[in-house]
């Protein structure tokens, strides 16, 4: 069947089966690489992005579901304010070691500015909570975080 999607601000047509994962479609039919698969059951957030500005997990969500809301990628991610912020921010704090996991990271950070300019502690753990780093760079993704908003910042090069 076919599925009219909008990614990264270009509308794609795609024939696939209505419970095909979003992740697949933009990875194999789309040739998006930035969203990850980790688990493939909405647990790891590798596969995290952006659904009308929402954080989703593409690898759970049908594309049958998607309609005509705005799909957004780490790809397209850099076009909006926020998001160039947080990548920005990303760089300056050498926050990725393997980097696998950054892609959800970001868009799940980038999400929780959009919807929280100036967070607290506690609204980041939320927001990121679920997003799983293997490398344990949470303390750089904090700071990166919090320098993308403007926040004070501890030096985390240590970690």
């Amino acid at each position: 069947m076919s599925y009219t999607i909008n990614v990264n601000g270009k509308v794609e047509t795609v024939d696939v089966a209505g419970d095909t994962p979003l992740l697949w479609v933009l990875r194999d039919v789309l040739d998006l690489k930035g969203p990850k698969f980790g688990c493939g059951m909405g647990l790891c957030g590798a596969c995290t992005v952006h659904v009308n500005g929402m954080a989703t997990r593409s690898c759970i969500t049908p594309v049958a579901t998607v309609g005509s809301a705005a799909v957004t990628t780490i790809e397209g991610i850099g076009s909006s304010p926020v998001g160039q912020k947080v990548q920005e921010a990303w760089i300056q704090l050498d926050v990725p070691q393997c980097g696998y996991c950054q892609a959800g990271q970001i868009m799940a950070a980038t999400a929780l500015l959009t919807a929280k300019a100036q967070p607290s502690d506690q609204d980041i753990d939320d927001a990121m909570s679920g997003n799983i780093c293997r490398c344990y760079t949470y303390t750089r993704i904090r700071a990166a975080i919090k320098q993308a908003a403007g926040l004070p910042t501890a030096d985390t090069r240590e970690v």
